[in-house]
């Protein structure tokens, strides 16, 4: 296998997508598209950072892709529907695709906290938000993010 030579992979801080009124808590978050530099097609893997204070998605919940979390460094709280985890280096979460609920990692330690995302490509997905009014859509060619309506977010 080819090694990925990370320092080459390029870094997206922020939010990326989300509608605008939903990307300030990302200000702190950096994310490597590792999978996409390997040209994997069949799953994703994301190499996250998460500077002081910040969160890595809003809370959501997939219809169609499992998700995996492993910590190398630092410490993250993963926020459930009801609980709150601390994850430290060597230690891993799972979510299972279709299962209700929500789920995202805060950074509230003092130093930057590392950790690998791994899902499943599905040709098609949704994405519930828990907290708030947005749903994601991916058809296999492009994505939208709606309001839980139906109604369209205009950036």
């Amino acid at each position: 296998m080819p090694k990925i030579d990370i320092s080459q992979v390029q870094v997206q801080k922020g939010a990326g997508r989300y509608p605008k009124q939903f990307r300030s808590p990302f200000a702190g978050r950096e994310k490597q598209a590792l999978g996409n530099a390997a040209g994997l097609t069949q799953f994703g893997v994301n190499l996250m950072r998460l500077k002081p204070g910040a969160m890595s998605a809003l809370r959501h919940w997939h219809e169609q892709e499992d998700e995996f979390v492993y910590v190398l460094e630092g410490e993250i709280t993963l926020i459930e529907d009801k609980d709150e985890t601390l994850l430290r280096a060597g230690e891993a979460a799972g979510f299972q695709g279709g299962v209700a609920g929500g789920h995202h990692f805060v950074n509230r330690s003092q130093g930057d906290a590392v950790f690998l995302v791994v899902g499943h490509r599905s040709p098609q997905e949704r994405i519930h938000y828990s907290d708030d009014d947005l749903v994601y859509d991916y058809d296999g060619t492009s994505y939208t993010f709606t309001r839980k309506s139906g109604e369209p977010y205009l950036d």
